[in-house]
């Protein structure tokens, strides 16, 4: 593989912007990809791959190229160099790389890769945190979360069968294969921009995780119902529920950001949805209004997104030890207040992309130990371990609202 100046360039401009001026990896490459419109897709996967890449592998490839942060440019050309030998690609001979020998590198690598925190690249204080929470387990999970995430679409039954989506791309020449256990996946066999393609543009599939997709599942909505999506976001699983939904009934997507509300209402028009009623929660009186007015209630909580480090390999850097007390505390908050819209004899579903205990089983179970939990029983639960699904990690709980006292 050779190597061209303007597409490393590029890269070392984004890892720049990512590494030393705290940006999220996604919002860069955004930009960058947008830099020349001559670059075709394969260079645009070169940039986007090898930026993911360098941040999955930031603490290892600093280390190996005997960098400290914040890293200046000729340090980031360093850990390229890194990268590009441990890849087997020629480095060229321009004044921006030194000459290390191919041998130091990897006698470095060895050398570091017998120490987890350099071998998986992640913090000190995560390392603790994870074999806190996750014992003799925690080896496998975060050998899983730094692979590449695999791209699966979610096929949008109110327009299209998973056989018409698959044919669709097919005829584009982009490979997918369904997923057994979830009706409306679709796993790409290699990376593609499907963005593109008329099928997305006309709101036939959405991009969602398979493990996300069974969150939707678990909630079981019905046509008719009215369900709550507390925590909506910018709606992949509220346009999940929807479709699942007929278009009949009532979905409200709640959130506390207007903007993610105003993206939902756009991906909802694309996706031919039209039962989606979108509030934004600015004061106490919002959620007061709908108490006991749910058939079925989700609360996607706010986490650490531990189970999604794969697909965001730069939030490890940017996360700290406060964040997850605060998290915790939060969640808490959101199910004591949030549950309250469940009608008697009505379903919650807690969710979180989290693998950690402390923001799952252990939520959950504290929950129905306090006051407005014990109006709850618990049915059960799903926890989804990246290393044993190859996808996301998360978890998911349905309880039972138990039915009023007047009606006992």
């Amino acid at each position: 593989m050779r190597l061209h100046r303007n597409l490393v360039f590029a890269t070392i401009d984004s890892l720049h912007e990512i590494f030393n001026e705290d940006k999220q990896a996604d919002k860069v490459l955004k930009n960058t990809l947008k830099r020349d419109k001559r670059w075709g897709s394969r260079d645009r996967g070169f940039v986007a791959e090898t930026t993911y890449d360098m941040v999955r592998w930031k603490r290892l490839y600093a280390e190996i190229a005997e960098v400290k942060e914040p890293f200046s440019r000729p340090n980031l050309f360093r850990m390229f160099t890194v990268w590009a030998t441990l890849k087997g690609i020629k480095i060229p001979e321009w004044p921006q790389f030194e000459n290390t020998p191919t041998r130091r590198i990897k006698g470095r690598f060895d050398e570091l890769s017998k120490v987890r925190v350099m071998r998986e690249s992640i913090p000190d204080w995560l390392d603790e945190l994870g074999v806190k929470e996750l014992g003799k387990k925690w080896d496998k999970e975060i050998a899983a979360l730094n692979q590449q995430a695999d791209v699966v679409l979610r096929v949008n039954p109110l327009k299209a069968t998973v056989e018409q989506v698959k044919n669709e791309l097919s005829d584009l020449e982009i490979g997918t294969d369904p997923i057994k256990g979830y009706p409306y996946a679709l796993v790409l066999r290699e990376r593609a921009n499907v963005f593109t393609s008329d099928a997305f543009k006309n709101g036939w599939f959405e991009v969602q995780d398979a493990s996300s997709q069974k969150v939707a599942a678990l909630l079981d909505p019905k046509p008719g119902m009215r369900v709550i999506d507390a925590c909506a976001g910018a709606g992949g699983k509220t346009l999940h529920i929807a479709s699942l939904m007929g278009n009949k009934g009532n979905v409200i997507a709640m959130d506390i950001y207007n903007n993610k509300l105003t993206e939902l209402k756009r991906r909802a028009r694309r996706n031919g949805i039209h039962n989606i009623e979108t509030r934004l929660i600015d004061s106490t009186k919002v959620i007061k209004k709908l108490i006991e007015k749910a058939d079925k209630v989700l609360i996607d909580s706010p986490c650490t997104g531990l189970g999604v480090l794969k697909r965001n390999p730069d939030s490890k850097w940017k996360m700290n030890p406060d964040f997850l007390e605060t998290i915790i505390q939060k969640q808490a908050e959101l199910l004591d207040s949030y549950s309250r819209m469940v009608k008697p004899e009505g379903d919650l579903v807690y969710a979180t992309c989290s693998i950690l205990p402390s923001e799952n089983q252990k939520q959950v179970k504290k929950f129905l130990a306090r006051e407005e939990g014990k109006n709850f029983t618990f049915v059960k639960e799903e926890i989804i371990l990246p290393s044993a699904s190859g996808f996301d990690g998360f978890y998911m709980a349905l309880l039972k609202k138990n039915p009023s006292t007047d009606e006992k």
